[in-house]
C-alpha cells in the first residue's frame, strides 16, 4: 500500500529517491549537463526543500513526488558547489546560472489562498499505478489553498495532461514555443492549469 507523507516527515532520508525520479523525468532537459541519469541524480540530490515536498512511499522506496508551495517559498534551492562537484567546474557553473533562474524563480505570484504544485514525478517502476493521482489528491486535501496552479506542462506530455484533467484542473494559459525550437524538442505549447476547490 502506498503511503503519502511530507518529505521532511518520512521515516528515512528520501533525497536519493527524489533525485532519481527527478533525473528520470528531466534527463531530456538536462542532457547538456550530462546524459547519465546517475550523475544528474547525484548533482541535484541536494536541492530539494523537504518541507515543500510530498512523497509517495512503498516498501522503503520513493514511488512518487510532488511539491506544493504558497508562491513565496521555494521548493528547490541550488548549491553551485554541489553542481560543480558532480558536473565539473564548467557545466556545474552553467547549471548554477541557468537553472537558478528556471528553478528558483516563482512563476506563481504570491496571492492569498493560491498554491503552486511543482516537480510532479513518478518512479519508472510505479508509473501507470495511480501514484501521481494519489499524491495530488493528498496535497489538495492536506494543504489550505483555495486555488492550485500547475505551470508549464508540455502539450506533448499526454499522460500528465490526462491526469490533471481527470483531477479537475483546467487550462487557463498556454505559451507557444518558437517554431524553430518546437520541432527540435517536440513541444508546441507549455500549458498552465488551475484547480479551484
Amino acid at each position: 500500500m502506498i503511503n503519502v507523507v511530507r518529505a521532511d516527515q518520512a521515516e528515512f532520508d528520501v533525497r536519493q529517491g527524489l533525485a532519481e525520479i527527478f533525473a528520470e523525468g528531466f534527463t531530456q532537459w538536462l542532457g547538456f549537463f550530462s546524459k547519465d541519469p546517475k550523475r544528474i541524480s547525484a548533482a541535484f540530490a541536494h536541492m530539494f526543500v523537504l518541507d515543500q515536498f510530498y512523497v509517495a512511499l512503498y516498501k522503503g522506496k520513493v514511488a512518487g513526488m510532488a511539491a506544493c508551495t504558497d508562491g513565496t517559498s521555494l521548493s528547490v534551492k541550488l548549491d553551485k558547489k554541489e553542481l560543480r562537484k558532480h558536473l565539473g567546474f564548467y557545466k556545474g557553473t552553467l547549471a548554477g546560472i541557468f537553472l537558478k533562474k528556471e528553478f528558483e524563480s516563482n512563476s506563481v505570484h504570491p496571492s492569498p489562498g493560491v498554491g503552486s504544485i511543482e516537480f510532479v514525478g513518478t518512479a519508472a517502476e510505479f508509473r501507470g499505478q495511480g501514484v501521481a493521482s494519489q499524491l495530488i489528491r493528498q496535497i489538495l486535501e492536506r494543504t489550505p489553498h483555495k486555488i492550485y496552479l500547475i505551470e508549464e506542462v508540455a502539450d506533448s506530455n499526454t499522460p500528465a495532461m490526462k491526469l490533471y484533467n481527470k483531477l479537475g484542473f483546467k487550462e487557463y494559459k498556454r505559451r507557444q514555443i518558437p517554431s524553430k525550437h518546437a520541432k527540435k524538442i517536440g513541444i508546441n505549447y507549455f500549458i498552465s492549469l488551475r484547480y479551484i476547490k
